[in-house]
């Protein structure tokens, strides 16, 4: 059985960590509110536009605790997990406009990017697929005699795809290094969580794989570190995968186009009470001697570097076209 939500284990973070998590939620906030309400609108985006707003403590919480020989396998509402393995804003802003020095250089949707220098898989559309990708990674992990792990990342809407409960199978029966971060947001598109299952807790269906899951707050950055920490500290040590159920809500539509007519108001009132940003500045104030005057310089930090990442991208070609057939086919 899944167990419930659990308190801080620790009676206090670290000033520089709390401020690390700081800095990559505001970073990851600001770069899509960049992307999706000024780029986007003025039509300088290639494609659609899908962001993460008000889950950034998961991708957060959780891949800060990543060694470089680790694979992460985001989905399109992590984009912290790629700024935290080194990708840069201005590679991201060149990727969603669809330059030549964006992650696939101009090729494929403007989401579907990832860095195999950096362990990031490519975000992967259909989410679910994902999870069979992780176990394989962590085979070949195994297989190689290393002590690395999976983090992996999806959603309530992939626990109800095929290849989901395929993937967790293998990994749970091969014993594979994987740590599984579920952002249930609660609507996968505009589907409710109980529209998709009758049970209230995704990790419940994890039990009869017989893989270990815990639930947390997933607006709680801190907590989300903790569990991670759990599940990576069991993962490296050869007990196999481990689930974490993450609590949270997207705090936007399904995509840039997509107003989200269909959840109620006083479910938004309720959410955006619950900012992770806001619960973690509240931590900092409380617990580590922050003030207003420190969140206004990170927030300046955090605005400069996009805006100089904006005006680096805007700058940047797009693929040339005779370079079409480039990249098609592996060097023989």
């Amino acid at each position: 059985m899944s167990t419930p939500a659990v308190a801080h284990l620790q009676t206090k973070f670290d000033r520089d960590l709390c401020e690390r998590f700081h800095y990559y939620m505001l970073l990851m906030r600001e770069l899509e509110d960049r992307i999706e309400n000024k780029l986007y609108r003025q039509g300088k985006v290639v494609g659609g536009c899908y962001t993460g707003r008000g889950q950034e403590a998961i991708p957060v919480g959780s891949a800060i605790l990543s060694r470089p020989g680790d694979w992460l396998t985001p989905s399109h509402r992590d984009m912290a997990a790629l700024l935290i393995r080194g990708v840069t804003p201005e590679e991201i802003l060149a990727q969603y406009m669809g330059r030549a020095t964006g992650l696939t250089k101009g090729r494929d949707g403007n989401m579907h990017m990832g860095c195999s220098e950096r362990h990031c898989v490519p975000i992967i559309s259909s989410i679910g697929a994902s999870i069979p990708i992780a176990g394989g990674l962590a085979f070949a992990m195994r297989y190689r005699g290393e002590s690395n792990v999976v983090f992996n990342y999806s959603g309530d809407g992939a626990s109800s795809r095929g290849d989901w409960h395929e993937g967790l199978n293998m990994a749970a029966v091969m014993n594979l290094p994987i740590v599984y971060l579920c952002n249930n947001n609660h609507y996968a598109y505009s589907t409710p969580l109980d529209k998709q299952m009758k049970i209230a807790d995704i990790a419940d269906r994890v039990a009869g794989y017989g893989i270990p899951a815990e639930i947390v707050n997933g607006n709680d950055v801190l907590a989300i570190y903790e569990a991670s920490t759990r599940g990576v500290e069991h993962a490296r040590a050869g007990k196999g995968p481990y689930f974490i159920e993450c609590k949270t809500f997207r705090m936007s539509g399904h995509s840039a186009h997509d107003p989200a007519d269909y959840v109620p108001n006083q479910l938004r009132e309720e959410w955006s009470r619950k900012d992770p940003i806001l619960m973690l500045q509240k931590y900092m104030v409380e617990n580590l001697g922050a003030d207003e005057q420190d969140f206004m310089e990170m927030r300046k930090r955090v605005l400069d570097k996009v805006a100089a990442a904006v005006e680096w991208a805007l700058e940047q070609p797009f693929p040339d076209p005779a370079t079409l057939e480039d990249d098609v086919y592996a060097p023989a």
